[in-house]
């Protein structure tokens, strides 16, 4: 981008930035809510670092990256060190993690959203131990049981509770799930109440180290359907930065 189209897609990523949080408002008053209770995470995935500094200026507190190498190079040409604290944003990770980008992901990211087995928790709890920092993280959770996508499967998460609670470096604090696709955002409503229901009966039994307060659902299309059945955070990309572009 040029100088002039830098400032204009500031311009337009605010008033995006302002749409959809007028939105999550609308939201969170039908269910009796208040927008303060709801994080907006502005996903930047496949964006160019010019786009995160935008979003930062548009206000924007928190940014969600799927690919961690793609993440890790922008991050540091924007100046921003590695984690915790190190960027004017809180950083989440929110795509699939695989072993061997566990130590680069904790580097670079305060929250991981995508916990998805007790393996890949015991090797960040090792790893986040070797880097002697605690790490925030969300259980990812199927709540769909679809075959293609990650995450635990809701009748295998109390089992594994006890095991999880060992993990001293890496703090529990909800759960994350991805709705089933369909055009009319109504479709994803049920996945989104069972993941609040897991979490409430999770919340009765769960060791107190883990916490459980978060809920990590709803995305561009339905977000406002998340948002009445619980959502905590909402994970927002397309509405807010447009189509995806080269880093």
């Amino acid at each position: 981008m040029d100088e002039r189209s830098d400032v204009e897609y500031a311009s337009q990523l605010g008033e995006r930035v302002a749409a959809v949080r007028a939105e999550v408002a609308v939201a969170a008053a039908h269910a009796g809510r208040r927008a303060e209770e709801i994080t907006l995470v502005a996903v930047s995935k496949l964006q160019p670092a010019s786009a995160l500094a935008a979003a930062v200026q548009a206000g924007v507190t928190d940014l969600g990256e799927n690919y961690v190498q793609e993440a890790a190079e922008k991050f540091a040409a924007l100046g921003w060190g590695p984690a915790p604290g190190r960027a004017p944003v809180t950083r989440h990770c929110i795509g699939p993690l695989q072993a061997n980008k566990v130590r680069k992901a904790l580097t670079w990211f305060e929250v991981v959203e995508t916990l998805d087995s007790v393996a890949l928790a015991e090797r960040m709890e090792r790893i986040a131990g070797e880097l002697g920092r605690t790490v925030r993280a969300l259980l990812e959770i199927n709540i769909s049981g679809e075959p293609q996508k990650s995450g635990f499967f809701a009748e295998e998460v109390e089992g594994n509770l006890a095991r999880l609670a060992k993990c001293s470096s890496i703090r529990i604090e909800g759960l994350m799930t991805i709705g089933r696709f369909d055009p009319n955002p109504e479709a994803a409503r049920a996945d989104f109440r069972a993941l609040r229901l897991l979490r409430d009966r999770l919340q009765a039994v769960a060791p107190p180290s883990i916490l459980l307060h978060a809920l990590s659902m709803g995305m561009s299309h339905d977000f406002p359907v998340a948002i009445e059945e619980g959502a905590t955070i909402v994970r927002v990309g397309t509405r807010l930065f447009g189509p995806r572009q080269t880093p």
